[in-house]
């Protein structure tokens, strides 16, 4: 970390400060004529999916030359075309193919590599150029609320309203976010003037940004139902790393190519928004199981996910990890700053109570529901469950796997448990920070034996004492 080192400009790295890693401009909602195969297909893709005719159908495309997309909302609309039509394509079918054909390959490997993404459905093509308004705005909102509820999806996999919902939920949560990315560089930027007062301002204003990210969070429990997105869409949002128990041991082969592709599917870690506030905030990951007091060992993962995210939005955490001293300073002044060092460590605490709402969602929508299954006693439903490889990473482990490819709860878990134990007052380390040997809640313990639904957050009294602390 450097004081000297320039801090980023946002418009150099795509990002808005009124809408943060969502374009400002809409996305497109259509390609040019010349793709209207593409375009024509992906709109009937939930009757194709229904009825089995997704591959039979995109065998008989030509192959499309890319040079007709002219402008950089055309060519991220064309990745997200092409996106769902290849997990379509993959995944829509009894049995999985590792095999995908050349028309829709060359193109989106063209694509992919003119936005510098890999060629997979990831969180930006899923989410961030997927949105389009009900009514025109102009962009003029009249409160936060607004601009939810003027969102529409382009694409989907199901025609679900459940699915529409889980994607403009994070488009939505993109937009709250952009407020904490003007905070916390105004927070480094009073740090590096050695202005205190302000810091805590900034840090006071980033903790309630941050606790409204949580209530952004569960509003996805109001439009999309777990059944739904267990069994019909999470399927589709596989990819095809780690789907061995899915009957993709090696990955898939794209058009003509003699080496098979192993890419993660579409992940919340490929949100450069949450990997932001760790960064502000200074919360370091680590490797799955090690120690959080190993920096040597950072976690592998999240730094691949960087890779999955558009190339700017990733020059843009390159670049913020360069500059990120806030908690530096903190603890350089803790012992004459006690409003300082509340101030950060409530921004910690609701980071992590933001976590732990994402394990209660992770918890409700995949492993309830994974729990379920066991019992429902449907071969069919079970197949297509399993075609997907998101069940089980294998018949004997009980290890859930997100679409990410990772172990679910262990990961999620971890990141939580290392997000409290940032905290720098000796306050904030009591009621934040978690010992290694608790850091992990069974799977069981979280699940309930009985296979009812439970209550997933592990939010503990002192983390919400310290949160009511903040809010008043």
């Amino acid at each position: 970390m450097s004081y000297t080192y320039p801090l980023p400009e946002l418009s150099d790295y795509d990002v808005s400060e009124k809408t943060g890693f969502l374009p400002e401009e809409l996305p497109v909602t259509r390609l040019p004529a010349y793709y209207d195969s593409w375009e024509n297909t992906v709109g009937v893709l939930p009757a194709l999916l229904l009825t089995k005719r997704i591959r039979s159908v995109v065998d008989k495309f030509e192959v499309l030359d890319t040079s007709h997309l002219e402008t950089e909302p055309q060519w991220r609309r064309a990745y997200s075309v092409l996106g769902f039509l290849s997990h379509a394509y993959i995944w829509g079918v009894d049995i999985p193919t590792n095999k995908l054909p050349v028309q829709l390959a060359k193109p989106w490997i063209e694509i992919s590599d003119h936005l510098r993404i890999p060629p997979i459905a990831t969180y930006a093509g899923l989410c961030l150029w997927n949105w389009q308004e009900i009514l025109p705005q102009e962009g003029k909102y009249e409160d936060d609320e607004t601009f939810l509820d003027n969102l529409r999806t382009i694409s989907t996999f199901t025609g679900s309203t459940d699915e529409s919902w889980f994607y403009l939920v994070s488009v939505y949560f993109e937009y709250r976010c952009a407020p904490c990315i003007r905070t916390g560089l105004d927070a480094i930027r009073y740090a590096r003037s050695d202005e205190p007062e302000k810091v805590t301002e900034c840090l006071k204003e980033l903790a309630e940004s941050i606790d409204y990210l949580g209530s952004v969070l569960m509003k996805m429990e109001e439009m999309c139902d777990p059944h739904v997105f267990y069994y019909k869409l999470r399927p589709y949002l596989a990819g095809w790393k780690n789907m061995e128990s899915a009957g993709l041991p090696n990955g898939v082969y794209y058009g003509d190519e003699k080496e098979p592709r192993l890419l993660s599917g579409g992940s919340n870690a490929q949100s450069s928004s949450i990997q932001t506030l760790d960064l502000l905030l200074n919360v370091n990951h680590m490797a799955t199981g090690e120690s959080t007091s190993d920096e040597a060992h950072a976690n592998p993962f999240m730094s691949e996910m960087r890779s999955y995210m558009p190339e700017k939005h990733a020059d843009f955490l390159e670049h913020l990890s360069k500059v990120n001293i806030v908690r530096d300073y903190v603890m350089k002044n803790a012992s004459k700053n006690k409003e300082l060092v509340l101030a950060y460590d409530a921004s910690v605490a609701m980071l992590k109570i933001f976590r732990d709402k994402h394990i209660r969602i992770v918890t409700r929508y995949i492993v309830i529901q994974a729990q379920k299954e066991k019992t429902m006693g449907s071969e069919g439903v079970q197949k297509s469950t399993l075609r997907a490889g998101l069940a089980k990473s294998n018949s004997k482990s009980k290890v859930l796997r997100g679409t990410g490819g990772t172990a679910l709860l262990p990961f999620l878990k971890q990141c939580r448990d290392e997000t409290g134990n940032t905290a720098a007052g000796s306050w904030g380390k009591r009621l934040l920070s978690v010992k290694e040997k608790n850091s992990f809640v069974t799977e069981e313990k979280i699940e309930g034996k009985s296979g009812k639904k439970a209550d997933a957050v592990n939010t503990s009294s002192l983390t919400s004492t310290m949160a009511d602390n903040v809010r008043n």
